[in-house]
């Protein structure tokens, strides 16, 4: 076994059967199922501009979630192996997507807007910078091909630091 390499296992099912099918754009459902072995079930869905249900997760929302995510645990052991102390940690995505003529699209950029809170004493400009390392190890954001940008925020012990202004970092292989 290769330690290297890890592989990962999902199953995507489609349950937006209507009972015709696919027979028009409009006869079926985009509602479907995402499970893992062991894991919660996922409902998802299109968006909703693509006939999808706005009360499932869609895969663009998904992508998002799955960059800041990445990004959030990369940090989270940044923090550890730079003795920064977090105390909380959240983030607010916000992702361009670009329809193209041809009826396809893409992401175009991602911002990450991760507000951190350190405990006091903690080096609040490391806490900062250390974002950069964490956004160079995620191994999502190193996947896509699209800019992932950051805008963090640091704040100590409750109050937000003034000296501690956003940041953008563009994730880098």
């Amino acid at each position: 076994m290769n330690l290297s390499e890890h592989h990962y296992l999902v199953r995507v099912e489609w349950t937006g059967n209507r009972g015709d099918g696919t027979t028009s754009y409009r006869s079926y459902s985009r509602d479907h199922d995402i499970s893992a072995a062991g894991l919660p079930l996922i409902t998802g869905s299109a968006d909703p501009t693509f006939h999808g249900s706005p009360e499932r997760w869609n895969p663009e929302q998904l992508l998002l979630a799955a960059l800041s995510q990445c990004h959030m645990l990369s940090y989270l052991h940044m923090a550890v192996k730079n003795g920064v102390i977090v105390t909380a940690y959240e983030d607010s995505a916000e992702g361009t997507m670009r329809l193209n003529a041809d009826g396809s699209g893409e992401f175009t950029s991602v911002t990450l807007k991760p507000r951190v809170t350190i405990t006091r004493g903690t080096a609040k400009h490391l806490a900062q910078s250390i974002h950069a390392e964490a956004a160079a190890a995620c191994f999502i954001g190193r996947s896509v091909n699209f800019p992932v940008l950051h805008e963090p925020v640091v704040v100590v012990g409750g109050t937000a630091d003034p000296l501690a202004a956003p940041s953008r970092a563009k994730t880098t292989a």
